[in-house]
C-alpha cells in the first residue's frame, strides 16, 4: 500500500488579471507543513473509495472517486481501492482541491509502481487552470512565484478539463526555518468554488484594472522576492499584505468588499499587532493568514484569537511551519 501526505498551501493572490497585459494571472503562494491531506492506494481490480477522515462529507468522497477514476485512466491501470485519512477543509483558501487531486494521482501511480507526472496530468484532474502554486506546493513546497498563461488564451468559457498547461514556475524560494504562519479560519460559508468561482473570475478579468498590475509588478520585484530571498519575515509580511489588499480591489464587487466578511475585520485587528508581520486572505477565504516568526509565535496566536473576538465570531487558530519540501510517499507495507 502507498501513502502520500501533502500539505495545504496558501495563497496570496495574482500579479494581474487585466486583459490589457500580454500574461494573465501569475499567482504567488507558499507551501504549509500543516495541515495535512493524507490519502493511502493499493491494488485493485477497480476503483474503489472509501474516507475515513474525522469530518468529511458525500461531495469529497465523490470528488475522490473522479479522481481516482480519471488517475487510472491516465496511468493505464485497472483500478485502486483508495482510502482517505486526512482532508483539508474544504473550500476554505488553503488548497484542498488540487492537494486532494494530487495526492490521490500520486497514490494510485505509486501502488502501482508508476510516476504520477502530477504536472503534466493536474490539468485532466481539473486542477491548475489558473494558479499553479497548489501543484508547485505538491512538487517541492516553499514560496512559489509562477508565470501565469499568454492572456491571448483567456476565454469567456472554461475551457474543458485538460485543455491547458500548469502555469511553469517562474520563482521558487526555501522559506527560512524561523519563519512562522498564522492561520485564522473563522467560522464562515465556503470560499468561491466551481461554478461560482468561474463566474466571478471572469467578471473580475473583464472588469480588471490594468494599473493595480503594474503597482504588484513592483511590489514582487522591489520587495515580496528580495524579501524572501535574504529571509526577512518583516518585509515579507508587508509585501504580501499589501499584493491581497490590491487584489482585492479586483474582486470587490464579487465578495463584498477588498475582503469577504468577516475576514475584513479579522485582518484589520491582526494588522494592530506587532507580533503579525502583515495579514490577509488566502484565496477567496474564509482562512486568514498572517506572517509572523517563532520568537512571535505566541502572541502571534493570542492576537488571532482576539481577531476573532473582536469580529465576533468562532474560529480555529493555529500557528504552523511552512513545508519544506512536497509531498511525501511512502510505502507502508515497509513499517
Amino acid at each position: 500500500m502507498a501513502r502520500v501526505s501533502a500539505g495545504a498551501r496558501l495563497h496570496f493572490g495574482f500579479c494581474n488579471l487585466s486583459l490589457s497585459h500580454q500574461r494573465l494571472y501569475g499567482a504567488l503562494g507558499l507551501g504549509l507543513a500543516e495541515p495535512r491531506v493524507v490519502v493511502d492506494a493499493e491494488l485493485a481490480d477497480s476503483v474503489t473509495v472509501e474516507v475515513e477522515a474525522p469530518t468529511t462529507d458525500t461531495a469529497t468522497l465523490d470528488d475522490v472517486r473522479e479522481y481516482a477514476t480519471t488517475a487510472t485512466d491516465l496511468l493505464g491501470v485497472d483500478g485502486a481501492h483508495v482510502t482517505v485519512r486526512e482532508t483539508l477543509p474544504r473550500h476554505a483558501g488553503l488548497g484542498s482541491g488540487t492537494q486532494l487531486a494530487a495526492a490521490t494521482l500520486a497514490a494510485v501511480a505509486a501502488a502501482h509502481g508508476r510516476e504520477p507526472h502530477v504536472r503534466k496530468h493536474a490539468p485532466a484532474l481539473g486542477r491548475g487552470g489558473r494558479s499553479g502554486v497548489g501543484v508547485a506546493t505538491f512538487e517541492a513546497g516553499g514560496f512559489v512565484l509562477d508565470a501565469g498563461h499568454p492572456t491571448a488564451r483567456f476565454t469567456t468559457d472554461r475551457p474543458a478539463d485538460g485543455e491547458w498547461t500548469v502555469p511553469p514556475v517562474a520563482a521558487r524560494h526555501a522559506v527560512p526555518d524561523d519563519w512562522r504562519f498564522l492561520i485564522v479560519r473563522p467560522d464562515a460559508d465556503p470560499g468561491r468554488n466551481g461554478d461560482a468561482e468561474d463566474d466571478a473570475m471572469r467578471t473580475a478579468v473583464e472588469r480588471a484594472e490594468p494599473g493595480l498590475a503594474d503597482r504588484i509588478g513592483g511590489i514582487v520585484t522591489r520587495r515580496v522576492l528580495p524579501a524572501i530571498a535574504t529571509g526577512n519575515a518583516e518585509r515579507f509580511g508587508a509585501a504580501v499584505a499589501e499584493i491581497g489588499r490590491l487584489n482585492g480591489a479586483w474582486y470587490a464587487d464579487e465578495q463584498g468588499g477588498v475582503y469577504r466578511p468577516p475576514v475584513g475585520d479579522v485582518v484589520a485587528s491582526l494588522s494592530e499587532s506587532a507580533a503579525v508581520f502583515g495579514a490577509g486572505q488566502s484565496s477567496w477565504g474564509p482562512t486568514v493568514y498572517g506572517i509572523t516568526d517563532a520568537a512571535n509565535a505566541g502572541a502571534a496566536r493570542s492576537a488571532g484569537e482576539r481577531a476573532l473576538d473582536e469580529a465576533g465570531v468562532d474560529g480555529t487558530v493555529s500557528v504552523v511551519e511552512a513545508a519544506d519540501g512536497g509531498a511525501r510517499v511512502t510505502d507502508e507495507q515497509q513499517h
